[in-house]
């Protein structure tokens, strides 16, 4: 089977259930080609670790940015730092440095806290589309197989009626 993504497949599923050929005097039940639809449930089982692969290195871009951020607030720290201490000679001066440097630290820690809230948004919102994607793509799924188990019952009892049947 091709490389499809999952609403594709079950769209897919979908369709072929709709499309399906209505049974003789049982118009609410439908004959598939067994194979192919379990192929295509087989697809979608396979292509759920990818999503779960793409939350992850969701969640991996997030640690990088909090990183990127700290690293930037580190350089920004040490460079305050060193302009304080170059300005150590006069006391108003170094009093002055410290002061920016005090400021610095602080709007680093508040850009640094906005950018951590800002990729726990992200990333909070991130997951919860991936996991409501995977909750309706498992519903569709269940419920497709519930179909298809109903289906199968109903077919095994009609042969069974048929074969009583023709035994009398």
């Amino acid at each position: 089977m091709n490389e499809q993504n999952i609403e594709e497949i079950i769209s897919a599923l979908y369709d072929m259930v709709q499309d399906a050929r209505a049974m003789p005097l049982a118009a609410d039940k439908c004959i598939l080609e067994r194979d192919k639809v379990l192929d295509m449930l087989d697809e979608v089982i396979a292509q759920l670790p990818v999503e779960l692969k793409q939350a992850r290195t969701i969640v991996d871009s997030r640690n990088e940015l909090i990183g990127q951020a700290r690293r930037e607030a580190e350089a920004i720290i040490r460079k305050a730092q060193e302009e304080a201490a170059a300005k150590v000679s006069e006391e108003a001066i170094y009093l002055e440095a410290k002061r920016q440097c005090q400021e610095m630290v602080l709007q680093t820690q508040a850009r640094m806290a906005e950018v951590r809230k800002a990729s726990n948004d992200y990333m909070n919102d991130a997951l919860r589309r991936t996991e409501e994607a995977i909750a309706l793509s498992l519903e569709d799924v269940k419920d497709t197989r519930a179909k298809f188990n109903a289906l199968i019952e109903a077919q095994e009892k009609r042969v069974a009626s048929d074969a009583v049947e023709t035994e009398e």
